[in-house]
């Protein structure tokens, strides 16, 4: 846990974490021990980004993401809520709370409601995601890897060429 809390919003991806724990505890266990950890890390990666490092961090949040701070003072929750539960505990977005305008019991909330669908699901079939993830051969994984950087290629070329 405390690793988990510690790694993750700095180094670490949580997915780690994640698929490990439904691999050692009962699905209920595992679920209460992943909110735990996901949440500890999001408090010290949003306090990290508030207190230590806000003027380091907040000319480094690219124009896309800066776009969500008006929607957060509006909209503060359900914002939190919504990026949370499609782009999870991405350590940048912890960096990107901390520099907003948001206060940080609507980014507890918000992050604590939009993990847990996302969290319950890896607790009720991570195990079951590891295991075939395992199981399919090593010619697919290099397949996969072809397709995933040709497609890489092929979109940073379209976009340099508008």
């Amino acid at each position: 846990m405390l690793s988990f809390a510690l790694l993750q919003p700095f180094i670490v991806p949580g997915t780690v974490f994640l698929l490990g724990a439904p691999l050692i505890w009962p699905w209920h266990i595992a679920f209460a021990l992943t909110m735990t950890g996901t949440m500890a890390a999001s408090v010290i990666g949003f306090l990290f980004a508030r207190i230590v490092a806000r003027d380091l961090l907040a000319p480094r949040i690219p124009a896309k993401l800066r776009r969500f701070d008006d929607a957060l003072e509006r909209r503060g929750f359900k914002t939190v809520l919504f990026i949370r539960f499609a782009l999870g505990m991405a350590p940048p977005i912890h960096a990107f709370f901390g520099t907003s305008k948001v206060p940080f019991s609507v980014h507890f909330w918000g992050s604590l409601l939009g993990y847990a669908p996302v969290l319950l699901g890896f607790a009720l079939l991570g195990d079951k995601l590891v295991f075939f993830l395992l199981s399919v051969p090593w010619p697919v994984w290099v397949s996969l890897v072809g397709v995933v950087l040709v497609g890489v290629v092929l979109w940073q070329l379209r976009r340099r060429a508008r």
